[in-house]
């Protein structure tokens, strides 16, 4: 770590830290690389459905051809999985009527049926905290949950179902989710914060009144550091604080997120804030807290199932949920696409990110896993079935990349089995799963 007043910067795994790094991960029993580096995983959760016919890739295997809604990702086509066949059953309203969009949330990472009801919540605990159960104290956090979305914790959201199911997707318990942080400005002094409240909050307080970079703090560590590193440690060094510093001015140049707007609102918002941007600090500080081995677990809810945001800056002036109840009407159908489109080009943001850090031989994408998807797939008809799942990265050279899998009728639950595995958090059984995804291997 650099510290400094108020605050804490953890530091990438330097090549001079590697020795130590195996003997701890050895000692702690961490699911770490081949060589060494930790192995992360993360999901990222998108909202109402898809336009089907233009997600769904063409052929199977390693021969197949992205669609048009995946083809900002042909980048990244050798790092990812697409997962065709993928279920969550308990997203069905199995007796309990309407509300699937509060489902699709709640269940998506718990595989569990949520109890229909404003206030007395139950549901399961989420892949991602069932791993930081396991370990989630090898890092300085447990785990991330980030999300573009205010989201209401208390009273009735979607028919009856209690409005936490509908903006979480990450469960610390049956009742209790893992509210995420919607603010970049808060989660990034979240993440470079260090000793006590008082402490951070008057170098927060300073380093605004005084236009000051958190790097400021540390600049003469940073500088004695540097003298006993060597030519590729300064190399990795130098392009990890430029990057924080990068991540800083974007903080401060995009403004706070403006209030939501009321369903049919069309206009876009003020000019100091933009989604894309939102979208992408929440990326930028995902990756740093993967690279300095802040934590190994991350969320991002991109926005809540369900929510109407309009779309203007992608062609799309109506609302996201009203556009995803396309009823088969041609320029419904043709505007949801588009959405979808804009979304995979963000998520191909993040894995430009990820692939863009270095870790040895290899890269941080390598050495993650990371899931983009959703919890509905025709949104006309609330089918929870044939999910679109993208699966991407190596983690460690576990899983095999560059390929369209076709599964039928398989338990999402079985993928995070697989995936708790390859974190060194294995389990028996997970909610509804009949088994592991070994296919991924």
């Amino acid at each position: 770590f650099l510290r400094g007043m108020g605050t804490v910067i953890a530091l990438p795994v330097l090549d001079a830290m590697l020795p130590s790094v195996r003997a701890l991960a050895e000692t702690a029993g961490a699911a770490t690389t081949p060589a060494g580096f930790p192995k992360r995983m993360a999901f990222v959760y998108s909202p109402n459905g898809a336009n089907m016919a233009e997600w769904a890739p063409k052929g199977v295997g390693t021969d197949y051809e992205l669609s048009s809604t995946l083809a900002p990702l042909a980048a990244h086509k050798a790092d990812m999985t697409v997962i065709s066949g993928l279920a969550q059953h308990k997203a069905f309203g199995n007796g309990d009527g309407g509300g699937d969009h509060a489902r699709a949330s709640a269940t998506y990472l718990t595989g569990c049926q949520a109890k229909k009801s404003a206030s007395d919540i139950h549901i399961g605990v989420s892949v991602d905290q069932v791993a930081a159960k396991a370990i989630g104290d090898q890092t300085r956090f447990p785990s991330l949950e980030l999300s573009c979305d205010l989201g209401q914790q208390a009273g009735s959201c979607d028919s009856g179902y209690s409005c936490a199911y509908q903006f979480n997707v990450s469960w610390f318990s049956e009742t209790q989710p893992m509210n995420p942080e919607i603010e970049p400005k808060a989660a990034f002094d979240r993440l470079f914060g260090g000793g006590s409240s008082d402490e951070s909050r008057a170098a927060r307080l300073l380093r605004t009144s005084q236009n000051k970079s958190i790097l400021d703090y540390v600049l003469d560590q940073t500088r004695g550091l540097e003298r006993n590193l060597g030519v590729n440690d300064r190399r990795k060094l130098d392009e990890y604080l430029t990057a924080i510093r990068e991540v800083e001015k974007h903080i401060e140049q995009n403004g706070r997120m403006p209030p939501p707007l009321p369903d049919g609102t069309v206009e876009d918002f003020n000019a100091e804030y933009t989604f894309e941007r939102h979208m992408r600090l929440m990326f930028d500080i995902m990756t740093l807290s993967f690279q300095t081995d802040s934590t190994r677990l991350a969320t991002f809810v991109i926005s809540h199932d369900g929510g109407n945001r309009p779309y203007p800056f992608a062609g799309v002036p109506a609302g996201h949920h009203s556009t995803s109840h396309h009823g088969g009407h041609p320029d419904k159908l043709k505007m949801l696409a588009m959405i979808d489109k804009w979304h995979t080009t963000q998520f191909a943001y993040f894995l430009d990110k990820l692939k863009a850090v270095k870790e040895g031989d290899g890269t941080l994408l390598d050495n993650s896993m990371i899931v983009y998807g959703k919890g509905i797939s025709d949104p006309q008809e609330h089918d929870h079935m044939n999910l679109p799942t993208i699966l991407a990265g190596r983690a460690g050279g576990t899983i095999t990349p560059g390929r369209h899998i076709k599964v039928s009728d398989t338990p999402m639950t079985n993928l995070y089995m697989s995936m708790l595995d390859r974190m060194g958090a294995p389990v028996d059984h997970f909610a509804d799963s009949t088994g592991k995804l070994e296919v991924i291997a």
